[in-house]
């Protein structure tokens, strides 16, 4: 009996929204997905779901609605967080399930990103104060991460500690972004990300939480070397986002940018700015990958780990990943000997992965687009 309680305690703090990081909290906030978000603390039952306009639609209605379309055309999406990625390494139905259901938001994951919101702004105030700045564009907000880009490039140049950097570019064909917790240097001088992840629960995660972890910093790194290097077109950014850098920029954002000493009219200014500013600056590849963990009620560290960073691996999941983001294959649930992950997911009752034990029903399968 002692061995079931104690597997029942892992398995619910092993959920995939059990904690949540400081970045993982700011990617609720991108604006165009908050126009479109109506969270909803209603749990569905087996056979029916909310729909993206917040009525109950069938589970069966949901697999008509499947076609042709590859995953990124059918969501609408332009682009993908990082934590998307890292999702799936955790449960990539799990993922989906919550891309086709954006209305569906646990009691759990709701308390989650109140705590993460109150970490986040404190972390934030630790290194400077906070500036709201009005945005109506999609331009808009991609100028705010510019600019957000260009003061944090010389503190960085000089040593010193930033938090919040945005990062960006193309993976296997698809616009990836995200954003580093925190950057910093070590005594020995090297590049340090660090990222915060808050426990519900004074316990550590289990070893498939710390997998998931490992691969979004994993992420963070390989994005972040990329950008430093000089090898993010800018043409590709402007191709995935939809964006038009000629437009001017809102009245806020002029005033922002001009407040710190950026001469600017069109996001087209600040993209040359940035991607020159990125070109000649010399920053370091990261060196260190870390991850702390601690509880959210007491602030207790409750652990680090260090991760190795392996290129060869992190590319070859990102391929697998982004397959299915292109089309190119279907869906996948999660191995037998990880099945215990359905007990805390809220899709469990309308999963075909979890009826089919092991593969997708039928009548749920999308048409998927062959490999070219």
């Amino acid at each position: 009996m002692a061995e079931t309680g104690e597997e029942e305690t892992v398995s619910a703090e092993a959920s995939g929204f059990s904690d949540l990081s400081d970045s993982e909290f700011l990617e609720f906030l991108d604006l165009e997905d908050a126009q479109e978000s109506t969270a909803s603390l209603r749990k569905p039952g087996p056979s029916d779901l909310p729909g993206k306009d917040g009525k109950l639609i069938s589970v069966q209605n949901w697999k008509r609605g499947l076609d042709v379309s590859s995953p990124m055309e059918r969501f609408h999406l332009k682009y993908l967080y990082v934590t998307d990625l890292s999702n799936q390494n955790w449960c990539e139905l799990q993922m989906v399930y919550g891309k086709e259901f954006p209305g569906v938001l646990t009691p759990e994951k709701a308390a989650v990103l109140n705590t993460g919101a109150s970490i986040h702004l404190a972390k934030e105030l630790e290194l400077h104060d906070l500036v709201t700045v009005p945005i109506t564009t999609k331009e808009d907000a991609w100028a705010i991460k510019f600019l957000n880009i260009l003061s944090m490039i010389p503190i960085l140049q000089s040593e010193g500690r930033i938090r919040e950097f945005p990062v960006f570019g193309e993976v296997e064909g698809v616009l990836l972004v995200g954003l580093i917790d925190e950057l910093h240097y070590t005594a020995k001088g090297e590049l340090e990300l660090a990222e915060l992840k808050t426990r519900r629960h004074p316990v550590l995660p289990v070893e498939a939480q710390k997998r998931k972890d490992y691969f979004q910093v994993s992420l963070y790194k390989y994005i972040f070397d990329v950008m430093v290097q000089g090898k993010v077109a800018p043409a590709s950014l402007i191709h995935h986002a939809k964006l038009c850098p000629e437009k001017p920029l809102g009245p806020s954002v002029l005033r922002h940018a001009h407040q710190g000493g950026f001469s600017v009219k069109s996001l087209g200014d600040l993209m040359e700015l940035v991607f020159l500013s990125l070109t000649l600056s010399d920053l370091p590849v990261i060196d260190i990958l870390k991850i702390e963990y601690i509880h959210q009620e007491t602030g207790t560290v409750l652990g680090t780990e260090i991760v190795a960073f392996d290129e060869k691996e992190v590319r070859g999941k990102v391929q697998h990943h982004m397959a299915y983001w292109m089309g190119h294959r279907e869906p996948q649930g999660v191995d037998v000997e990880e099945a215990w992950k359905c007990g805390t997911c809220n899709y469990a009752d309308i999963c075909e992965w979890r009826k089919g034990n092991g593969a997708l029903g039928s009548t749920l399968e999308p048409q998927v687009k062959k490999a070219k």
